[in-house]
């Protein structure tokens, strides 16, 4: 067996929600080869306390300056912060080697660039970051030397079997898909779903935007462009199929015919465990995969009326500049409005489609360009929030470009 090697500090940005919960688990397994020296949270400061009393961080951020106050009260020996400067401290600690960026939305952009500006390894599972200021941020990686390590499951399984061949020898990515919780529901029904029926994840356990994400799969639909900027593949060499069991997390298929596909047990660990070790591999007590017991492993096209986000995001990705951090922007929007009960099911798409209509779009050479560009998306998807508030849209979206 391998011995350890020098003990990896991490920055965990998003402590608190399903991938901080994930990676905080895989560091306590393996002590001897993590630490946690700075995290940051939003507002569960239930979750947050003990994690702190856990993993003894010298550096924390929380969302506001009321919980801040708190969390020193609780614990006078570590430095707190709270909002975007806070998140910005935790990422570029001088101690840490490795940022995980757990954080959900483009909140996660402006930590994980000044991370990889440092030349910091980037852990990521935050693919807003790469949607909104793709460019810009591998860019300043290439500049600094930083490793964009993906821990999102299909990122991480594209990743792994890439390792097989050369960029040249890459024919396509092959990025799957459980279809989420309509792969088979009457499309006539879409305007009647509810937030419960949206949150019905059947084989992942995520937070409620990623989860209503994966219904509509747009959450596929941003890793398209993640992958293209991770593996700098174009847009029509990735492609979506949907696979119910998400046992295999995604494939390669090489110029050869040769398809390599990547398997394991629905649990973010093992990709936050790979990302952790690359390019090593340790043994780990997580339980692996029982083969004789997966039964039959099926794969079925997209459907694209079915989903029509997944258009628009190629869309967006094709017409590029500012339009992919719109389409993010607009649909974080979205998506809140639904949870919140405001908008029906499919206006969620229907916001992101008029909002990318609407925009005139520039190009990115910067984070401050990609945060331009969000920022106009929010402010004009809420004013159209109102004009679909009253009443259920039809399951269908406007084209994009109009």
């Amino acid at each position: 067996m391998k011995e350890a090697g020098p003990l990896k500090r991490i920055a965990l940005l998003g402590a608190t929600g399903s991938i901080g919960d994930s990676a905080l688990s895989v560091v306590s397994h393996f002590p001897e080869r993590f630490a946690i020296v700075s995290m940051s949270a939003g507002s569960n400061l239930e979750k947050l306390l003990p994690a702190i009393a856990a993993h003894r961080p010298k550096v924390v951020s929380v969302t506001t300056r009321e919980d801040a106050a708190r969390v020193r009260r609780e614990f006078p020996g570590v430095s707190v912060g709270f909002g975007a400067q806070g998140l910005v401290d935790v990422a570029t600690l001088p101690e840490a080697d490795v940022v995980l960026g757990g954080i959900v939305g483009s909140v996660g952009l402006a930590p994980a660039y000044e991370a990889v500006k440092l030349g910091k390894t980037l852990a990521l599972a935050n693919k807003e970051t790469l949607v909104v200021a793709g460019e810009p941020l591998m860019a300043a990686a290439r500049a600094s030397g930083a490793a964009v390590l993906p821990v999102d499951s299909e990122h991480c399984a594209l990743h792994q079997a890439l390792r097989a061949g050369t960029h040249a020898e890459v024919k396509r990515l092959v990025l799957t898909a459980s279809g989420g919780p309509f792969r088979t529901r009457d499309f006539a029904t879409f305007p009647a779903i509810t937030v419960d029926d949206a949150l019905r994840h059947p084989t992942w356990k995520m937070g409620p935007k990623i989860t209503i994400d994966s219904a509509t799969m747009m959450n596929k639909g941003l890793e398209v462009i993640e992958a293209r900027w991770l593996f700098d593949v174009p847009g029509p060499q990735i492609d979506v199929v949907l696979h119910p069991q998400s046992i295999v997390h995604s494939m390669v298929e090489f110029v050869d015919g040769s398809v390599l596909a990547q398997m394991s047990p629905n649990d973010m660990r093992f990709p936050i465990l790979y990302a952790l070790t690359y390019p090593d591999r340790i043994p780990t007590p997580l339980p692996g995969l029982n083969l004789t017991s997966l039964g039959n492993l099926e794969f079925f096209p997209m459907e694209p009326t079915r989903y029509p986000a997944v258009g628009l995001v190629y869309a967006a990705l094709e017409t590029g500049g500012s339009a992919p951090a719109v389409l993010n922007a607009a649909n974080e929007i979205a998506v809140q409005a639904f949870l919140d009960g405001r908008i029906p099911y499919p206006a969620i798409v229907e916001m992101v489609a008029r909002v990318l209509g609407r925009h005139r779009v520039v190009g990115v050479t910067s984070v401050a360009d990609a945060l331009e560009a969000d920022a106009w998306a929010r402010r004009e998807a809420a004013a159209i929030l109102p004009l679909l508030e009253t009443s259920p849209r039809a399951a269908t979206a406007p084209a994009f470009p109009a």
